[in-house]
Protein backbone atom coordinates (compact mmCIF):
# COMPACT_ATOMS: atom_id res chain seq x y z
CA UNK A 1 0.00 0.00 0.00
CA UNK A 2 1.28 3.05 -0.95
CA UNK A 3 2.65 6.02 2.03
CA UNK A 4 0.47 8.35 0.24
CA UNK A 5 -2.57 6.54 1.13
CA UNK A 6 -1.66 6.20 4.60
CA UNK A 7 -1.36 10.18 4.71
CA UNK A 8 -4.85 10.12 3.13
CA UNK A 9 -5.86 8.10 6.11
CA UNK A 10 -4.43 10.47 8.33
CA UNK A 11 -6.08 13.97 7.13
CA UNK A 12 -9.51 11.60 7.04
CA UNK A 13 -9.19 11.29 10.95
CA UNK A 14 -8.56 14.99 11.14
CA UNK A 15 -11.79 15.19 9.52
CA UNK A 16 -13.93 12.39 10.91
CA UNK A 17 -12.77 13.98 14.19
CA UNK A 18 -14.50 16.83 13.53
CA UNK A 19 -17.58 15.25 11.85
CA UNK A 20 -18.36 12.62 14.57
CA UNK A 21 -16.97 14.71 18.12
CA UNK A 22 -20.58 16.51 18.68
CA UNK A 23 -21.81 12.85 19.73
CA UNK A 24 -20.10 13.74 22.75
CA UNK A 25 -20.63 17.41 22.90
CA UNK A 26 -24.32 17.75 22.32
CA UNK A 27 -24.57 18.47 26.20
CA UNK A 28 -21.72 21.37 26.65
CA UNK A 29 -22.48 22.59 23.91
CA UNK A 30 -26.65 22.76 24.08
CA UNK A 31 -25.98 24.20 27.49
CA UNK A 32 -24.25 26.73 26.26
CA UNK A 33 -25.83 27.93 23.00
CA UNK A 34 -29.16 27.87 25.45
CA UNK A 35 -31.01 25.04 22.74
CA UNK A 36 -32.46 21.63 23.03
CA UNK A 37 -30.73 18.46 22.67
CA UNK A 38 -32.50 17.30 19.55
CA UNK A 39 -31.64 21.69 18.22
CA UNK A 40 -27.92 20.80 19.54
CA UNK A 41 -27.95 17.26 17.52
CA UNK A 42 -28.91 19.34 13.78
CA UNK A 43 -25.26 20.59 14.12
CA UNK A 44 -24.27 16.96 12.92
CA UNK A 45 -27.25 17.01 10.32
CA UNK A 46 -25.78 20.73 9.55
CA UNK A 47 -22.06 19.00 8.74
CA UNK A 48 -23.76 15.91 6.99
CA UNK A 49 -25.66 18.40 4.55
CA UNK A 50 -22.95 20.29 3.68
CA UNK A 51 -21.25 16.66 2.76
CA UNK A 52 -23.90 15.99 0.91
CA UNK A 53 -23.97 19.26 -1.49
CA UNK A 54 -20.27 19.77 -1.55
CA UNK A 55 -18.97 16.19 -2.35
CA UNK A 56 -20.65 16.31 -5.96
CA UNK A 57 -20.18 20.12 -6.38
CA UNK A 58 -16.74 19.99 -5.41
CA UNK A 59 -15.60 16.92 -7.26
CA UNK A 60 -17.30 18.22 -10.54
CA UNK A 61 -15.55 22.02 -10.19
CA UNK A 62 -11.84 20.16 -9.77
CA UNK A 63 -12.41 18.04 -11.88
CA UNK A 64 -9.61 19.13 -14.16
CA UNK A 65 -7.79 20.43 -11.50
CA UNK A 66 -4.34 18.83 -10.02
CA UNK A 67 -5.61 16.72 -7.08
CA UNK A 68 -2.89 17.43 -4.76
CA UNK A 69 -3.50 21.14 -5.50
CA UNK A 70 -7.27 20.81 -4.53
CA UNK A 71 -6.62 18.59 -1.47
CA UNK A 72 -3.88 21.28 -0.26
CA UNK A 73 -6.37 23.96 -0.68
CA UNK A 74 -9.55 21.63 0.87
CA UNK A 75 -7.77 21.52 4.05
CA UNK A 76 -7.08 24.84 4.49
CA UNK A 77 -10.22 25.85 4.18
CA UNK A 78 -11.68 22.82 7.13
CA UNK A 79 -9.13 24.89 9.27
CA UNK A 80 -10.61 27.78 8.96
CA UNK A 81 -14.06 26.81 9.20
CA UNK A 82 -12.90 24.73 12.78
CA UNK A 83 -11.77 27.92 13.75
CA UNK A 84 -14.64 29.81 13.38
CA UNK A 85 -16.84 27.31 15.14
CA UNK A 86 -14.16 27.53 18.18
CA UNK A 87 -15.00 31.40 18.43
CA UNK A 88 -18.77 31.37 17.16
CA UNK A 89 -20.79 33.65 19.39
CA UNK A 90 -24.35 31.97 18.50
CA UNK A 91 -25.89 28.92 17.42
CA UNK A 92 -26.55 30.66 13.99
CA UNK A 93 -22.66 30.90 13.54
CA UNK A 94 -21.68 27.85 14.57
CA UNK A 95 -24.27 26.08 12.27
CA UNK A 96 -22.78 27.68 9.42
CA UNK A 97 -19.19 26.90 10.29
CA UNK A 98 -20.08 23.45 10.28
CA UNK A 99 -21.65 23.56 6.87
CA UNK A 100 -18.34 25.41 5.67
CA UNK A 101 -15.89 23.00 7.08
CA UNK A 102 -18.63 20.10 5.77
CA UNK A 103 -17.88 21.50 2.22
CA UNK A 104 -14.47 20.96 2.55
CA UNK A 105 -14.00 17.91 3.90
CA UNK A 106 -16.56 16.24 0.70
CA UNK A 107 -14.68 17.79 -1.46
CA UNK A 108 -11.72 16.10 -0.21
CA UNK A 109 -13.24 12.96 0.36
CA UNK A 110 -14.40 12.99 -3.26
CA UNK A 111 -10.78 13.69 -4.40
CA UNK A 112 -8.77 12.05 -2.08
CA UNK A 113 -10.80 8.42 -2.52
CA UNK A 114 -10.08 9.30 -6.34
CA UNK A 115 -6.43 9.65 -5.40
CA UNK A 116 -6.34 6.37 -3.37
CA UNK A 117 -7.95 4.05 -5.46
CA UNK A 118 -5.47 5.41 -8.78
CA UNK A 119 -2.51 4.66 -6.23
CA UNK A 120 -3.72 0.74 -6.23
CA UNK A 121 -4.38 -2.06 -8.28
CA UNK A 122 -8.09 -3.01 -9.02
CA UNK A 123 -7.93 -5.66 -6.89
CA UNK A 124 -6.92 -3.55 -4.16
CA UNK A 125 -9.43 -1.06 -3.92
CA UNK A 126 -11.61 -2.04 -0.78
CA UNK A 127 -8.29 -2.43 0.80
CA UNK A 128 -7.12 1.41 -0.35
CA UNK A 129 -10.99 2.66 0.86
CA UNK A 130 -10.03 0.52 4.47
CA UNK A 131 -7.10 2.85 4.87
CA UNK A 132 -9.25 6.05 4.28
CA UNK A 133 -12.32 4.97 6.30
CA UNK A 134 -9.69 3.64 8.85
CA UNK A 135 -9.38 7.18 9.42
CA UNK A 136 -12.94 7.36 10.15
CA UNK A 137 -12.48 4.66 12.82
CA UNK A 138 -9.29 5.91 14.52
CA UNK A 139 -11.24 8.95 14.74
CA UNK A 140 -13.79 7.38 16.93
CA UNK A 141 -11.26 5.27 18.99
CA UNK A 142 -8.86 8.46 19.80
CA UNK A 143 -10.25 11.75 18.39
CA UNK A 144 -14.11 11.93 19.59
CA UNK A 145 -13.70 10.95 22.86
CA UNK A 146 -10.85 13.01 23.08
CA UNK A 147 -13.05 15.85 21.54
CA UNK A 148 -15.62 15.20 24.79
CA UNK A 149 -13.40 14.65 27.06
CA UNK A 150 -11.84 18.50 26.17
CA UNK A 151 -15.40 19.35 26.01
CA UNK A 152 -15.80 17.98 29.51
CA UNK A 153 -12.75 19.58 30.93
CA UNK A 154 -11.95 22.65 28.82
CA UNK A 155 -14.89 23.78 27.44
CA UNK A 156 -16.20 22.16 24.05
CA UNK A 157 -14.38 25.13 21.72
CA UNK A 158 -10.99 23.41 23.16
CA UNK A 159 -12.23 20.69 21.07
CA UNK A 160 -12.59 22.62 17.67
CA UNK A 161 -9.38 24.32 18.26
CA UNK A 162 -7.68 20.83 19.00
CA UNK A 163 -9.14 19.79 15.52
CA UNK A 164 -7.33 23.33 13.61
CA UNK A 165 -4.54 21.85 14.63
CA UNK A 166 -5.15 18.57 13.60
CA UNK A 167 -5.80 19.68 10.15
CA UNK A 168 -2.57 21.71 9.29
CA UNK A 169 -0.72 18.42 10.35
CA UNK A 170 -2.92 16.82 7.51
CA UNK A 171 -2.03 19.40 4.99
CA UNK A 172 1.99 19.08 6.32
CA UNK A 173 1.35 15.40 5.40
CA UNK A 174 -0.36 16.45 2.03
CA UNK A 175 2.26 18.50 0.89
CA UNK A 176 4.77 16.35 1.82
CA UNK A 177 4.14 12.88 0.66
CA UNK A 178 1.08 12.52 -1.73
CA UNK A 179 2.44 12.59 -5.26
CA UNK A 180 2.22 15.95 -7.46
CA UNK A 181 0.37 15.39 -10.19
CA UNK A 182 -0.25 17.23 -13.74
CA UNK A 183 -3.66 18.54 -14.94
CA UNK A 184 -4.54 15.62 -17.65
CA UNK A 185 -5.12 16.99 -21.04
CA UNK A 186 -6.52 15.47 -24.34
CA UNK A 187 -8.00 12.15 -24.57
CA UNK A 188 -7.25 11.81 -20.56
CA UNK A 189 -8.66 15.14 -19.90
CA UNK A 190 -11.52 14.33 -17.76
CA UNK A 191 -15.00 14.86 -19.31
CA UNK A 192 -18.05 15.84 -16.57
CA UNK A 193 -20.53 14.50 -19.12
CA UNK A 194 -18.52 10.94 -19.83
CA UNK A 195 -18.95 10.59 -16.34
CA UNK A 196 -22.38 12.19 -15.42
CA UNK A 197 -23.40 8.50 -17.34
CA UNK A 198 -22.91 6.47 -14.24
CA UNK A 199 -26.31 7.46 -13.26
CA UNK A 200 -27.92 5.80 -15.92
CA UNK A 201 -27.10 2.18 -13.89
CA UNK A 202 -29.71 0.66 -11.24
CA UNK A 203 -26.83 -0.40 -10.17
CA UNK A 204 -25.77 2.40 -9.15
CA UNK A 205 -28.69 3.98 -7.39
CA UNK A 206 -29.09 0.61 -5.60
CA UNK A 207 -25.53 0.84 -4.36
CA UNK A 208 -26.01 4.51 -3.13
CA UNK A 209 -29.57 3.53 -1.37
CA UNK A 210 -27.73 0.57 0.22
CA UNK A 211 -25.17 3.27 1.72
CA UNK A 212 -27.72 5.79 2.45
CA UNK A 213 -29.72 3.41 4.76
CA UNK A 214 -26.55 1.82 6.20
CA UNK A 215 -25.36 5.09 7.19
CA UNK A 216 -28.86 6.75 8.22
CA UNK A 217 -29.18 3.47 10.48
CA UNK A 218 -26.18 3.65 12.39
CA UNK A 219 -26.08 7.38 12.95
CA UNK A 220 -29.71 7.65 14.05
CA UNK A 221 -28.24 6.08 17.52
CA UNK A 222 -25.01 7.15 17.56
CA UNK A 223 -25.47 10.68 17.52
CA UNK A 224 -27.86 10.25 20.41
CA UNK A 225 -25.76 7.72 22.14
CA UNK A 226 -24.60 10.18 24.86
CA UNK A 227 -27.84 11.13 26.35
CA UNK A 228 -28.42 7.70 25.81
CA UNK A 229 -25.86 6.18 27.94
CA UNK A 230 -26.97 8.54 31.05
CA UNK A 231 -30.48 9.30 30.51
CA UNK A 232 -31.73 5.55 30.15
CA UNK A 233 -28.71 3.54 31.40
CA UNK A 234 -27.89 5.60 33.84
CA UNK A 235 -24.07 5.65 33.79
CA UNK A 236 -22.38 8.98 34.54
CA UNK A 237 -21.62 11.63 32.00
CA UNK A 238 -17.82 11.13 32.23
CA UNK A 239 -18.17 7.14 31.05
CA UNK A 240 -19.70 8.72 27.56
CA UNK A 241 -15.87 9.37 26.27
CA UNK A 242 -15.24 5.32 27.24
CA UNK A 243 -18.14 4.33 25.49
CA UNK A 244 -17.52 6.61 22.51
CA UNK A 245 -13.63 5.00 21.89
CA UNK A 246 -15.39 1.86 22.42
CA UNK A 247 -17.31 2.42 19.38
CA UNK A 248 -14.52 3.41 17.45
CA UNK A 249 -12.27 0.17 18.57
CA UNK A 250 -15.14 -1.78 17.20
CA UNK A 251 -15.36 0.67 13.86
CA UNK A 252 -11.69 -0.28 13.57
CA UNK A 253 -12.09 -4.11 13.72
CA UNK A 254 -15.04 -3.61 11.76
CA UNK A 255 -13.03 -1.73 9.17
CA UNK A 256 -9.70 -4.13 9.04
CA UNK A 257 -11.56 -7.30 8.85
CA UNK A 258 -14.38 -5.68 6.21
CA UNK A 259 -11.89 -4.57 4.09
CA UNK A 260 -9.60 -7.45 4.03
CA UNK A 261 -12.60 -10.00 2.65
CA UNK A 262 -14.37 -7.32 0.92
CA UNK A 263 -12.57 -7.99 -2.77
CA UNK A 264 -13.09 -11.46 -2.54
CA UNK A 265 -17.09 -11.06 -1.17
CA UNK A 266 -18.48 -8.11 -1.86
CA UNK A 267 -22.21 -8.65 -2.00
CA UNK A 268 -21.38 -11.03 1.29
CA UNK A 269 -20.23 -8.31 3.04
CA UNK A 270 -22.55 -5.57 2.66
CA UNK A 271 -25.50 -7.97 2.83
CA UNK A 272 -24.35 -9.45 6.25
CA UNK A 273 -22.99 -6.42 7.67
CA UNK A 274 -25.94 -4.66 7.28
CA UNK A 275 -28.23 -7.66 8.94
CA UNK A 276 -26.12 -7.39 11.80
CA UNK A 277 -26.38 -3.79 12.15
CA UNK A 278 -30.38 -4.66 11.90
CA UNK A 279 -30.57 -7.07 15.28
CA UNK A 280 -27.60 -4.91 17.14
CA UNK A 281 -29.71 -2.08 17.00
CA UNK A 282 -32.38 -3.99 17.72
CA UNK A 283 -30.75 -5.67 20.37
CA UNK A 284 -29.83 -2.17 22.03
CA UNK A 285 -33.45 -1.19 21.66
CA UNK A 286 -34.67 -3.73 24.01
CA UNK A 287 -31.87 -3.87 26.74
CA UNK A 288 -31.32 0.37 26.25
CA UNK A 289 -31.71 0.66 30.55
CA UNK A 290 -29.03 -1.99 31.26
CA UNK A 291 -25.70 -0.19 31.63
CA UNK A 292 -23.70 -3.53 30.47
CA UNK A 293 -25.85 -4.12 27.29
CA UNK A 294 -25.80 -1.00 26.03
CA UNK A 295 -21.77 -0.33 26.32
CA UNK A 296 -21.15 -3.93 24.92
CA UNK A 297 -23.93 -3.35 22.29
CA UNK A 298 -22.33 0.35 21.41
CA UNK A 299 -18.96 -1.85 20.55
CA UNK A 300 -20.80 -4.13 17.88
CA UNK A 301 -22.47 -1.47 16.50
CA UNK A 302 -19.29 0.42 15.72
CA UNK A 303 -18.27 -2.99 14.27
CA UNK A 304 -20.86 -3.87 11.84
CA UNK A 305 -21.10 -0.30 10.92
CA UNK A 306 -17.66 -0.01 9.37
CA UNK A 307 -17.37 -3.59 8.42
CA UNK A 308 -19.99 -2.73 5.29
CA UNK A 309 -17.86 0.70 4.51
CA UNK A 310 -14.73 -0.66 2.80
CA UNK A 311 -17.61 -2.86 0.49
CA UNK A 312 -19.63 -0.69 -0.11
CA UNK A 313 -16.65 1.99 -1.56
CA UNK A 314 -15.11 -0.37 -3.57
CA UNK A 315 -18.75 -1.57 -4.82
CA UNK A 316 -19.47 1.78 -6.28
CA UNK A 317 -16.14 2.49 -7.81
CA UNK A 318 -16.26 -1.04 -9.56
CA UNK A 319 -19.28 0.22 -10.98
CA UNK A 320 -18.11 3.24 -12.51
CA UNK A 321 -14.61 2.60 -13.31
CA UNK A 322 -13.89 5.08 -15.13
CA UNK A 323 -15.64 8.08 -13.47
CA UNK A 324 -13.47 7.45 -10.16
CA UNK A 325 -14.10 11.11 -8.98
CA UNK A 326 -17.99 11.30 -8.84
CA UNK A 327 -17.98 7.91 -8.10
CA UNK A 328 -16.52 8.97 -5.27
CA UNK A 329 -18.35 11.99 -4.52
CA UNK A 330 -21.85 10.15 -5.36
CA UNK A 331 -21.11 7.44 -2.28
CA UNK A 332 -19.86 9.92 0.13
CA UNK A 333 -23.01 12.00 -0.77
CA UNK A 334 -25.47 9.21 -0.09
CA UNK A 335 -23.38 8.41 3.13
CA UNK A 336 -24.21 11.93 4.16
CA UNK A 337 -27.89 11.67 3.59
CA UNK A 338 -27.90 8.81 6.43
CA UNK A 339 -26.41 10.94 8.32
CA UNK A 340 -28.86 13.77 7.93
CA UNK A 341 -31.72 11.64 7.76
CA UNK A 342 -30.99 9.12 10.61
CA UNK A 343 -30.44 12.29 13.49
CA UNK A 344 -32.98 14.20 12.09
CA UNK A 345 -35.30 11.05 12.43
CA UNK A 346 -33.58 10.26 15.61
CA UNK A 347 -34.64 14.22 16.79
CA UNK A 348 -37.86 12.97 15.65
CA UNK A 349 -38.74 10.49 17.27
CA UNK A 350 -37.07 12.34 21.02
CA UNK A 351 -39.68 15.11 20.60
CA UNK A 352 -42.63 13.38 20.21
CA UNK A 353 -41.90 11.59 23.66
CA UNK A 354 -41.34 8.14 22.62
CA UNK A 355 -37.73 7.96 24.08
CA UNK A 356 -33.96 7.14 23.13
CA UNK A 357 -34.69 3.12 23.00
CA UNK A 358 -37.02 4.35 20.11
CA UNK A 359 -34.16 5.66 18.11
CA UNK A 360 -32.59 2.60 17.97
CA UNK A 361 -35.59 1.04 17.05
CA UNK A 362 -35.64 3.52 14.00
CA UNK A 363 -32.12 2.97 13.38
CA UNK A 364 -33.03 -0.52 13.21
CA UNK A 365 -36.06 -0.14 10.10
CA UNK A 366 -33.80 1.96 8.47
CA UNK A 367 -30.97 -0.51 8.29
CA UNK A 368 -33.44 -3.11 8.01
CA UNK A 369 -34.47 -1.57 4.50
CA UNK A 370 -30.78 -1.15 3.59
CA UNK A 371 -30.49 -4.78 3.40
CA UNK A 372 -33.32 -5.39 1.24
CA UNK A 373 -32.19 -2.85 -0.92
CA UNK A 374 -28.62 -5.34 -1.37
CA UNK A 375 -30.80 -7.98 -2.05
CA UNK A 376 -32.50 -6.70 -4.69
CA UNK A 377 -29.28 -5.47 -6.05
CA UNK A 378 -27.96 -9.25 -5.80
CA UNK A 379 -31.09 -10.40 -7.42
CA UNK A 380 -30.57 -7.25 -10.17
CA UNK A 381 -27.03 -8.56 -10.66
CA UNK A 382 -28.00 -12.24 -11.08
CA UNK A 383 -30.95 -11.51 -14.05
CA UNK A 384 -28.37 -9.25 -15.98
CA UNK A 385 -25.10 -11.61 -15.67
CA UNK A 386 -22.72 -8.72 -14.58
CA UNK A 387 -22.51 -5.64 -13.32
CA UNK A 388 -22.32 -3.17 -16.07
CA UNK A 389 -19.68 -1.09 -15.69
CA UNK A 390 -19.84 2.10 -17.30
CA UNK A 391 -17.26 3.25 -18.78
CA UNK A 392 -14.10 1.25 -19.54
CA UNK A 393 -11.61 0.50 -16.85
CA UNK A 394 -8.57 2.84 -16.40
CA UNK A 395 -6.51 -0.19 -14.58
CA UNK A 396 -2.50 -0.36 -15.74
CA UNK A 397 -2.64 -2.77 -18.19
CA UNK A 398 -2.18 -6.51 -17.10
CA UNK A 399 -4.51 -6.03 -13.98
CA UNK A 400 -8.48 -6.67 -14.02
CA UNK A 401 -10.81 -6.51 -11.47
CA UNK A 402 -12.20 -9.92 -10.35
CA UNK A 403 -15.49 -10.33 -11.42
CA UNK A 404 -16.03 -13.46 -8.42
CA UNK A 405 -16.29 -10.55 -6.23
CA UNK A 406 -19.73 -9.25 -7.29
CA UNK A 407 -21.19 -12.29 -7.86
CA UNK A 408 -20.75 -12.89 -4.44
CA UNK A 409 -24.41 -13.51 -2.13
CA UNK A 410 -24.98 -14.50 1.07
CA UNK A 411 -25.50 -17.88 1.17
CA UNK A 412 -22.13 -18.24 -0.37
CA UNK A 413 -19.89 -16.07 1.63
CA UNK A 414 -21.39 -18.08 4.71
CA UNK A 415 -19.04 -20.86 3.83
Amino acid sequence: MPLAVYVLGLSVFALGTSEFMLSGLLQPVARDMGVSIPTAGLLISAFAIGMVVGAPVLAAATLRLPRRTTLMALLAVFGLGQIAGAVAPSYGVLFASRVVSALACAGFWAVGAAVAVSLVPVNARAKAMAVMVGGLSIANIAGVPAGAFLGQHAGWRAAFWAVAGLSVLGLVGVVALVPRTEVPTGDDQPRLRAELRIYRDRQVWLALAATALSGGAVFCLFSYLGPLLTDVAGLDEGWVPTVLALFGVGALLGTVIGGRIADAHLFGTMFWGIVSSTVVLSALALTAHSAVAAVSLALMLGFTAFFTAPALNARMFNLANAAPTLAGATNTSAFNIGNTVGPWLGGLVIDAGWGYPAVAWTGAALAGTGAVTTVAAIRLHRATGASRVIATSAAPAGTEAPHHDLASDPSRTAR
